[in-house]
């Protein structure tokens, strides 16, 4: 099943993120986006999903990933996936661009993430590293990844992160 629509989004520094499709097979929900990215270095920080399962596949460049402490790195026609609770983090290694696609079971929040780390972007709300600077905005942003931080207690992030994410929902901040 292909998306009713297309959505793009595009950041200033060229990053460009494509929802292909989203929908349900026989194997269950899923979310399907591309990822056009021109800047080398990192993607996202150590994390987990309790449920989700992802995988990519590399269709341009280089991309390293490090699941679960096992190095791996993939170039053009390369797939790997990540399985519910594996600390993973990945990497553009590419001098040029890097384009890869992004298959998430089940999408959980994943798609308002990447809508919502955009919107902040566009608002030069994020800092150097694509972190939102507003605390608020921060724990919206937590929630979006269905899981956890590697590192700091669950228990923390569930009170410090989610409290700020429900604090954020009550006062009317919409992704």
């Amino acid at each position: 099943m292909l998306a009713a629509s297309k959505e793009i989004l595009t950041h200033s520094d060229g990053t460009v993120i494509s929802l292909l499709d989203q929908g349900t097979d026989h194997y269950g929900d899923y979310l399907i986006v591309e990822h056009l990215v021109t800047k080398s270095g990192p993607l996202n920080g150590p994390h987990w999903h309790p449920m989700l399962k992802e995988s990519f596949t590399v269709k341009q460049g280089k991309m390293r990933f490090i699941v679960d402490g096992e190095e791996h790195v993939l170039g053009s026609g390369q797939h790997i996936e990540i399985y519910p609770k594996q600390v993973h983090q990945f990497w553009n290694e590419s001098k040029d661009r890097l384009i890869a696609i992004h298959e998430i079971r089940p999408p959980g929040n994943h798609w308002n993430m990447f809508k919502l780390i955009h919107k902040l972007e566009v608002q030069n709300s994020l800092n150097s590293k694509g972190i939102p600077r507003n605390p608020l905005w921060l724990g919206m942003a937590w929630e979006c990844i269905d899981g956890y931080l590697a590192g700091p207690p669950i228990f923390l992030q569930k009170m410090v992160l989610g409290g700020l994410a429900r604090l954020a929902h009550a006062i009317g901040y919409r992704i």
